[in-house]
């Protein structure tokens, strides 16, 4: 018998990713980071490659590493690299790294070295997000380094590649100028004598909405568990992650009376009210207090005052719920339950946000689906 739990469906994973390679001409990166986007790592990226992805990526070199230990071969990208990490381990066992400067090549060089093997990388060219990869001014002096390590046999670039920062707003005028900034980048690439066979720029929303975008390799990683990353299109995914929990208790109440703490909501009515054992500690947001939504008894309802550390409460009326009925915070919405992006609406997030809490924390994860 289970408290609470988050059930995640292989064989949705399977299924989008599926429908995700049929779209493109080019080959596919499943990005499983943190863990899995809460689905689960292993599993996530087991399933992904079942249904046709041809690479897995992740941002740090533990994922990368512990993908390796569980037997999967696949090619792996690991770009969120800080100085000083035991890069030749991941060398050794076959892991791309992704540099953005010269400093971080310097390493890279010295982990070929100490492995026995050339360091194969994807080089990243900051086109507008101003987060990660060189900038503009920083590219040629990168791409020369790059150029005299691999003419030196301690590397070997594999891709150049960038990141998107409005591909979620189809039409933004700011994914046309950063592939203008990305074809220029390729030119200096080819300028510098490297060749490296893929290049590749296209998150989940441009996988899906900007073709022109697709070059040698996607990335998608939302639209993976079935989520969409553009506001208002489903674009036929199927979401896999459902979070629920059996009610704990049941209590009846006179009207005005105050719950949870602070009580910031009170009751209007006589009422039963219905505790469940989820909380922020498991990844409820308690930014949810009064505006969660979770699906009980048939009807969608409304968290009823402060989601606590372990638990919250909804205020049922005169409706009869009773101890283990099942309360479903979020899933696929086909049986009339939340979905992901409702509670993004509700809190006030992003709906990579919701399931990669859920997923993440003290409440078992159960799998449905045929498991690779």
């Amino acid at each position: 018998m289970w408290q609470a739990e988050v059930r995640v469906d292989l064989d949705a994973i399977r299924e989008n990713v599926s429908w995700l390679r049929s779209g493109s001409a080019a080959e596919l990166m499943a990005v499983v980071k943190g863990d899995g986007y809460g689905h689960g790592m292993v599993p996530a990226a087991l399933a992904a490659l079942d249904g046709g992805a041809d690479w897995l990526g992740v941002c740090t070199l533990d994922e990368a590493l512990t993908l390796r230990r569980e037997g999967i071969t696949a090619p792996i990208l690991a770009w969120l690299l800080a100085p000083g990490l035991p890069l030749h381990e991941g060398v050794a066992a076959g892991i791309d790294l992704g540099a953005a400067s010269v400093a971080q090549l310097d390493e890279m060089v010295q982990a070929g070295r100490t492995a026995g093997r050339p360091a194969r990388l994807h080089l990243k060219i900051d086109t507008g997000l101003s987060r990660g990869g060189a900038t503009v001014s920083d590219w040629p002096g990168l791409l020369t380094a790059a150029a005299k390590a691999q003419a030196d046999g301690t590397v070997e670039v594999v891709g150049v590649w960038s990141h998107f920062v409005y591909a979620d707003a189809p039409g933004h005028p700011t994914t046309d100028r950063q592939l203008a900034v990305f074809h220029e980048g390729l030119d200096m690439v080819e300028k510098a004598g490297l060749r490296p066979c893929y290049r590749h720029l296209a998150n989940s929303a441009a996988t899906l909405t900007r073709p022109d975008a697709h070059f040698d390799l996607v990335r998608p990683g939302l639209a993976v568990y079935g989520l969409s990353p553009v506001a208002g299109e489903s674009f036929g995914l199927r979401p896999a992650m459902t979070a629920r929990a059996r009610v704990m208790l049941t209590k009846q109440v006179p009207a005005g009376a105050g719950v949870s703490y602070g009580h910031t909501y009170t009751t209007e009515r006589d009422s039963t009210l219905a505790v469940i054992p989820l909380g922020y500690a498991d990844g409820v947001p308690r930014s949810a207090s009064n505006s969660g939504p979770v699906h009980l008894g048939g009807v969608r309802r409304t968290i009823s005052g402060r989601v606590c550390m372990d638990q919250f409460v909804l205020d049922c009326g005169d409706d009869p719920v009773a101890p283990g009925d099942v309360a479903v915070l979020f899933g696929s919405g086909r049986n009339g339950e939340p979905t992901a992006d409702d509670w993004a609406e509700a809190v006030g997030t992003i709906n990579y946000e919701i399931v990669t809490r859920f997923g993440s924390t003290r409440v078992p994860r159960s799998y449905d689906g045929e498991r690779p």
